[in-house]
């Protein structure tokens, strides 16, 4: 393979991984951090230089603490609701974030503008997922249920993340497909609402 074509692979991977773990970000903000940083801390993963400050003991444990506080908050029926009003712009934050640390071989500019639209719209599409599922969840439960839609979330970010880590490509694909659909969606009904 020519070094030109390797670095635009490593450049592909670099982005699919950086909208698999903003996905994740949408579902629990500090959880995919603190997995990757601790995965690269143990020798799981390696990280490019923009992103090793992930793995740094004040990181791991500022996002371990941040990651378990919110895991217990997410399990308060009410509280969640009110955590997923400050979660959304923090998620997409997040996830900008996350993704530039991905992209550190880029331009600065083409870099963080990458990340805002791939990793925040990423982070974005599942927060926003999550937000109306736990709704839902309240509306028809009274909130009874919402601590299992929290633990199947913070497995779903998990999961995600560890996806994300080891089948980059394949997650990336599946998050712009559900992004797609749900744009869709959302389309599909503004124009019946629309005709009505």
């Amino acid at each position: 393979m020519r070094p030109g074509a390797s670095r635009q692979m490593d450049t592909l991977l670099a982005i699919c991984l950086g909208i698999g773990l903003s996905a994740a970000v949408g579902f629990r903000i500090f959880l995919p951090p603190f997995v990757v940083g601790l995965a690269a801390a143990l020798g799981f993963i390696e990280l490019p230089a923009s992103a090793q400050w992930l793995s740094s003991n004040t990181a791991l444990m500022a996002f371990g603490a941040a990651m378990l506080i919110e895991l217990l908050a997410y399990m308060i029926p009410w509280v969640d609701n009110l955590l997923d009003t400050i979660a959304t712009p923090l998620a997409v934050v997040a996830g900008t974030v996350l993704a530039a640390s991905f992209l550190g071989e880029m331009p600065t500019a083409l870099r963080w503008t990458l990340a805002l639209v791939a990793g925040g719209g990423a982070s974005a599409t599942t927060q926003g997922l999550t937000t109306v599922t736990r709704a839902a969840s309240t509306a028809t439960t009274g909130g009874v249920a919402n601590p299992l839609v929290s633990g199947a979330e913070a497995v779903a970010a998990l999961l995600t993340t560890i996806l994300a880590l080891i089948v980059p490509v394949a997650v990336a694909a599946i998050v712009l497909a559900v992004a797609v659909f749900v744009f869709w969606r959302i389309g599909r009904r503004r124009s019946r609402s629309v005709t009505a």
